[in-house]
């Protein structure tokens, strides 16, 4: 029987009464290690639900997801992409995030937002460093998901093993909802567990027709024994279904996926699918899977806010409600910001006025648009759990909350990892200084993970970011987009440093030079915690520091800390208590005060002695077996601290563990040499550890002639 995608509407039992229209919604982002095949597959998405009407490959540097020019280049996802497409019925909103570590903060402020994703492996490589990223900030969001194990038709295509790779490395509970037919070469389709058919694609259609047919006998006892599992799995979530399947009666299609679907959306389990995105098979049944088992936002926990008074309340996903909606990404642009939001609850239309409490602000909402990769369609509103994007917003960043004035609430923010590398930049022509101060100023809105300072002695401008990748696309985003020349200087590491031992100290500020004079005295404990924040607190009783000085040593001792004396470096996971002070009834002043806390950070770090903390990443290389020995050597010389050495899969192997980024500069090239262009690593962030004493007393040197310098 050939059958096409021509098929009739999914529709899964929600319940009696009038049909709500979320139902037959789905918010879900493509999440994946880089090369892992996902923009290829939500091209093959959109290709199949109608929404564009050829493919275009990734390699080929016209993928529709992958917009920017540097994406093209690069054939790398860079920005997250927003589209939609319907597929029986069913609207999907798809986000497909970027694979590389320099630009996770776009995977997190999506997940943020999404009601469920599917994660894509390579079926050779399983589960690889970014994969495990990814998944853990789906756990943090409580995120539903599947598996897509892609690229089946690969040389070294090892179902089985990625599946495992997906259980011992991730933690996942997962059900197989299917099974390739071959792998590698051999790969011709796959089995539906659940229908019990065999699948083969018709390659003349582009995988637009495919066959079903009896399970081959000679996979027929390997897939009784999977489909046995996966019904066992399932009806343990469904006690009804349970109790007819002890009594022998077998579950129907319908059954399972119901009982299925509720397992999902409770995130109790991960269905695992199979398929080859590039030849085109598989994507279909991905689709359905996506409709039948991927949560509509009724399925999802109301969300919490925070009013005003401080109290919690649960808002329902309803158009009925008050407006809650959370700004997830801005897109900067001379033209017009483009602000992409999630509505929870209520309505937003075009033309109102909003609030955005996080900045005491009032907003109009100008034009509302949905996003197809870079390419916009006006709409008039977004109802409850709804994406989109507003054009126009003045104030509104990454991680606000709109809502009405008269019903001021906040949505839990979203936190950012601090930038671990750092260069200083500048124009080449003099007259361009002020548009590169803008230009510079709207991609750190645009950016969470991007931040920009000026040195106050020097007027030095310096960017920081996640990686060198992160910033060589963002200079290169100002030369093409912003058209400005710019000079860079040499990538450096983002130290921090924190005290060495707990001090109790007081600091002195006076200063009488005629006419009202400057008086404040602070008795302050400094001590460190595991935590990389810095912390203030206040022990004063009896006014010996009046209450309204009492921010402004807080403001100092913050301050003080992020400026870092003496190094530059700011501090991290140091607490500061004020327990007791004396004031003047005429000198004191709130600036008084806040010098005096600023000195009493500088004394704290003389007296207290200070410990240089170097950023580590986390790494991961996979190499050809016949030079592990020489990639082993190499990170080593790099100081490397190995937590894993894998075995031998398809003649590759991995090496895992932490080193720090200070060793990690050049090493892409390092590794093409020894491997013959064969090997390749991933890293991510990994905190910060105390640097070894030869290359703190190093890092110290080189800091305090910077510092000298600047005051020359």
């Amino acid at each position: 029987m050939m059958t096409t995608m021509e098929q009739p509407n999914i529709r899964v039992d929600h319940g009696e009464g009038k049909r709500n229209p979320m139902v037959d919604l789905r918010n879900i982002g493509i999440m994946a290690h880089i090369d892992a095949g996902k923009t290829t597959v939500t091209e093959r998405v959109l290709f199949y639900s109608g929404r564009i009407h050829r493919t275009a490959e990734v390699h080929d540097g016209g993928a529709t997801m992958d917009w920017m020019e540097e994406e093209r280049e690069r054939g790398i996802t860079i920005t997250a992409a927003a589209t939609n497409c319907e597929w029986r019925g069913v609207k999907i909103n798809i986000i497909d995030t970027p694979g590389h570590v320099d630009f996770t903060a776009e995977v997190q402020r999506s997940l943020r937002v999404l009601d469920g994703a599917v994660a894509v492996f390579d079926a050779v490589s399983g589960v690889e460093a970014q994969s495990e990223t990814v998944w853990r900030q789906a756990d943090r969001f409580k995120v539903p998901r599947m598996c897509f194990i892609n690229k089946m038709d690969r040389v070294g295509a090892d179902f089985d093993k990625a599946v495992k790779s997906i259980v011992d490395r991730l933690g996942a509970k997962i059900v197989l909802l299917q099974m390739p037919i071959g792998e590698g070469a051999d790969y011709a389709g796959l089995v539906d567990l659940i229908e019990n058919k065999a699948v083969y694609y018709d390659d003349d259609s582009a995988g637009a027709r495919f066959h079903e047919e009896d399970i081959p006998a000679e996979m027929a006892d390997r897939v009784t024994e999977l489909r046995t599992k996966m019904v066992e799995s399932i009806v343990d979530y469904d006690e009804a279904l349970m109790e007819k399947y002890l009594e022998g009666e077998e579950p129907t299609a319908e059954e399972l996926r119901h009982a299925l679907r509720n397992a999902v959306c409770a995130n109790a389990i991960v269905p695992i699918l199979c398929g080859s995105a590039l030849k085109n098979k598989g994507v279909q049944r991905l689709l359905d899977a996506i409709c039948y088992y991927m949560p509509h936002p009724l399925d999802r926990d109301k969300i919490e806010a925070e009013t005003l008074q401080g109290e919690t309340i649960e808002l329902a996903p309803s158009n009925d409600e008050k407006l809650s909606a959370l700004a997830f990404k801005s897109v900067a642009s001379q033209g017009g910001d483009l602000t992409f939001v999630r509505v929870y609850s209520g309505v937003l239309r075009q033309g109102d006025q909003v609030f955005n409490p996080s900045h005491n602000r009032r907003e109009r909402i100008g034009r509302i648009v949905i996003m197809h990769a870079n390419e916009q369609e006006q709409i008039s509103k977004l109802e409850a759990g709804e994406i989109g994007a507003v054009i126009g917003l003045k104030e509104t960043m990454t991680g606000d909350t709109l809502c009405l004035q008269s019903d001021q609430l906040l949505l839990e923010r979203m936190d950012f990892p601090e930038p671990v590398i750092q260069i200083a930049i500048q124009p080449k022509k003099a007259t361009d200084r002020d548009n590169l101060g803008k230009v510079l100023s709207m991609l750190a809105k645009e950016d969470p993970t991007f931040h920009r300072s000026t040195d106050e002695e020097t007027g030095e401008t310096v960017i920081a970011g996640m990686g060198e990748l992160h910033l060589e696309v963002l200079v290169n985003r100002i030369t093409r987009e912003f058209k400005i020349e710019v000079e860079t200087g040499k990538p450096q590491v983002a130290y921090r440093q924190t005290l060495k031992k707990a001090i109790d100290l007081e600091s002195r500020y006076v200063k009488q030079s005629g006419g009202r004079g400057q008086f404040a005295v602070c008795k302050i404990r400094f001590d460190t915690h595991e935590e990389p924040e810095n912390t203030f607190d206040s022990e004063i009783v009896g006014g010996s520091v009046p209450r309204n000085y009492i921010p402004s040593v807080e403001n100092g001792v913050k301050d003080a800390l992020t400026e870092g004396y003496p190094l530059g470096f700011p501090f991290t996971g140091v607490t500061a208590v004020l327990y007791d002070g004396k004031h003047h009834e005429v000198d004191s002043s709130e600036q008084a005060f806040k010098a005096c806390a600023r000195q009493a950070v500088r004394m704290a770090s003389e007296q207290g002695g200070i410990v240089i903390l170097e950023p580590m990443m986390e790494i991961e290389v996979s190499t050809p077996d016949e030079f592990m020995s020489s990639v082993i050597g190499g990170l080593n010389a790099r100081r490397i601290i190995i937590d894993e050495i894998g075995g031998e899969t398809g003649g590759i192997r991995t090496v895992s563990g932490k080193v720090p980024l200070a060793e990690m500069f050049g090493y892409a090239t390092t590794l093409r040499g020894s491997t013959q262009g064969r090997g390749a690593f991933s890293m991510e962030p990994a905190g910060f550890a105390k640097a070894p004493h030869e290359v703190a007393e190093t890092v110290k040197k080189e800091a305090i002639e910077r510092q000298e310098a600047k005051r020359k």
